[in-house]
């Protein structure tokens, strides 16, 4: 079992404020190629429309900027094998997925599909989210949008992912004898992150997500998939749920893990498919929340010497372009000190509209993605499922028993 970290000291930044300047963006000019192909989920535009978006705002100087470096096969082998690092190099190479690598790897198929550069664009977004923790360490904050392929394990890819860059990443901060809290925003449950730390008591993988009984990877991430050393914290979501509820879970949830295992940094999981708008997504929150959530986990993040806080924040999924690129400029504004807009200026708008996107053409709501950064709420109550699981989690998870004996009166 991990014993808590000592008291994070909190600087008293209000609402835990970025110092201007002390953040990073993590890019690279090959996102702009098509990749996974047409007819594939993640074959739309998400880094490089956030980019124009934030750039459209004038919001990143080039000191804030760092071009992503390919990771090397020896970074990949930290925790992928070296038979399927070689198979990505081989497939790259040849133009094609022979089946024995389709079979054995788990590509070549609709879901993990051959693309131009199969090895380089994916090794080059696990070598930004590595320099990210970099940068972390450096005593800075930073976000690889890039990032966030959750899914992958050591030797297949799986769920459109093909290296699992928050596992090296998180192995990164672990070299340098930090430990990491991981929280996973996506929709769907974070497995490969959780199944590589499953024997490392320096971290602790949260999760909040679809329930698998309705969702991928269809098995995994229920409640009482805690793990041998008990840290692996999963709360299963009902399908449907609103900002309400969703706020709920992640209030009983989020304070009362950073307060117990106190880490020393946090790696953050953003991707957006819980947005109301997005395609794959079962869950319906508005991305006025979702940045909420964010300032939340700033708030309660450990910090440098000088307030910034130690976080790294990934992308992930997110399959609706238009709400991915406003959520994600919303979460870097935050995360650079600067204001985030209620209104769109003209030449943000131009970039938006430009996006060959009509799935939403004619919802109430769709006009409002080329005038506003921030949806209106989504309404809506808290189920009483969602009190029942938020509320068995904080009983029954070996993390939180002595915190629920103390907060019943008796002693932690």
């Amino acid at each position: 079992m991990f014993e808590p970290g000592p008291p994070v000291v909190d600087p008293g930044t209000e609402g835990g404020a970025v110092r201007a300047g002390r953040a990073v963006l993590i890019t690279a000019a090959r996102y702009r190629s098509t990749s996974y192909g047409a007819n594939h989920p993640l074959g739309i535009p998400r880094v490089s429309l956030t980019v124009d978006l934030i750039e459209a705002l004038g919001a990143v100087t080039p000191a804030e900027r760092l071009d992503s470096r390919r990771a090397t096969p020896a970074e990949l082998e930290a925790f992928h094998t070296r038979a399927y690092v070689a198979a990505m190099q081989r497939c790259e190479l040849l133009g094609r997925v022979p089946d024995r690598y389709r079979r054995r790897h788990n590509i070549g198929n609709y879901e993990n599909p051959w693309f131009p550069d199969f090895y380089t664009t994916p090794a080059t977004a696990t070598g930004g989210s590595v320099q990210g923790a970099e940068q972390v360490l450096a005593g800075r904050i930073a976000f690889s949008p890039a990032g966030g392929m959750h899914h992958a394990a050591p030797d297949q890819a799986r769920g459109f992912c093909f290296f699992n860059d928050p596992v090296l990443a998180i192995l990164r901060l672990r070299r340098a004898g930090w430990r990491v809290l991981y929280l996973d925003l996506d929709a769907h449950h974070g497995d490969g992150v959780e199944a590589a730390f499953r024997e490392d008591p320096g971290v602790v993988t949260v999760s909040i997500h679809m329930d698998t009984a309705y969702a991928y990877p269809y098995a995994g991430g229920g409640l009482e998939d805690v793990g041998p050393l008990g840290n692996a914290v999963n709360l299963p979501l009902p399908e449907g749920l609103t900002d309400a509820g969703y706020r709920h879970a992640f209030d009983t949830l989020w304070p009362a893990v950073a307060e117990r295992f106190r880490p020393d940094a946090v790696v953050l999981q953003a991707g957006t498919d819980m947005l109301a708008p997005d395609p794959l997504g079962r869950l319906r929150i508005s991305n006025r929340l979702f940045l909420e959530l964010v300032e939340r986990v700033l708030r309660h993040a450990p910090r440098h010497p000088d307030g910034t806080p130690r976080v790294l924040v990934l992308g992930g999924g997110g399959y609706h372009p238009l709400a991915l690129a406003r959520c994600w400029t919303a979460v870097w504004l935050r995360l650079a000190g600067r204001p985030v807009p209620e209104r769109l200026p003209p030449a943000a708008r131009a970039v938006l509209e430009a996006v060959d996107w009509d799935l939403d053409e004619d919802e109430p709501w769709y006009p409002r993605f080329f005038t506003h950064l921030l949806d209106e709420p989504v309404p809506g109550a808290v189920p009483d499922e969602v009190r029942a699981r938020a509320g068995a989690l904080l009983r029954r998870h070996p993390l939180f028993r002595g915190r629920a004996r103390a907060l019943a009166g008796g002693a932690p």
